[in-house]
């Protein structure tokens, strides 16, 4: 009886016994190594730095209305800096000046040598893409022009990029009362958002045509006289 039950007892213990040395050695030469941990402790700290920054809701209209006025006016201006070419030779085409981005970061702006059509601020818009500069900001300035600058208690073009157009370029010529065009950016620095960045997009956009309008209006009644408007066979008095 003892033989028969030690039998029973042992049979299961031989069955199951490889299954678990087969498994245990695998997980404790994986898993449960210290080099194994210390690699899982490097990726955890390494997770966060490789998190990109989520897009704010500035940064897609600047990427999306930027790369699409890029691609429109893509042929315009490859025309314009052919012109240019040709009439100022090699290396006239574009300007280039240093200034001063958002946190202090300096970058090249290059620009169209024409002020036709405002294309010099056209030419900027790879700029937007790059994320150098916004569609709307502040002015961007130059080194010289950041270091003339009075420090006060918040330095705000610290924390905005410099924009193609701003408040202070489409309100250059208003008739407000505060125009200057620092208080102009300040101001916009502390209320923009993306329905003020709109509405200021359709003012730099729609105020050259409206000049545009009223020269074409202006040229034509200069050119009118009366004799377009008289009848066949109509005589002055003598």
């Amino acid at each position: 009886m003892q033989t028969q039950r030690q039998g029973r007892h042992h049979g299961p213990r031989q069955r199951r016994g490889p299954a678990r040395r087969g498994r245990r050695p695998y997980l404790a030469g994986t898993l449960r190594t210290p080099r194994a941990s210390e690699a899982l402790r490097a990726l955890k700290r390494l997770a966060p730095l490789t998190r990109l920054p989520r897009p704010t809701a500035g940064r897609t209209l600047d990427l999306a209305l930027g790369s699409a006025l890029l691609l429109l006016a893509a042929p315009l201006l490859a025309a314009a800096a052919l012109v240019l070419a040709v009439q100022r030779g090699p290396g006239g085409v574009l300007t280039r000046s240093t200034r001063v981005g958002a946190g202090g970061r300096p970058f090249v702006l290059r620009s169209l040598r024409t002020r036709r059509l405002r294309l010099h601020v056209i030419s900027r818009l790879p700029h937007v893409v790059r994320g150098e500069l916004a569609l709307v900001g502040p002015a961007p300035l130059t080194p010289a022009e950041v270091r003339k600058r009075a420090t006060g208690a918040r330095d705000w073009r610290q924390e905005l990029k410099p924009g193609l157009t701003g408040l202070a370029q489409v309100r250059h010529r208003s008739t407000m009362p505060w125009d200057e065009p620092a208080l102009l950016d300040q101001h916009y620095a502390e209320h923009h958002r993306p329905a003020l960045d709109l509405a200021i997009l359709a003012e730099a956009v729609g105020a050259p045509l409206r000049e545009a309008a009223r020269g074409l209006v202006r040229h034509g009644k200069a050119d009118l006289s009366d004799t377009d408007h008289r009848l066949p066979g109509y005589r002055t008095a003598e």
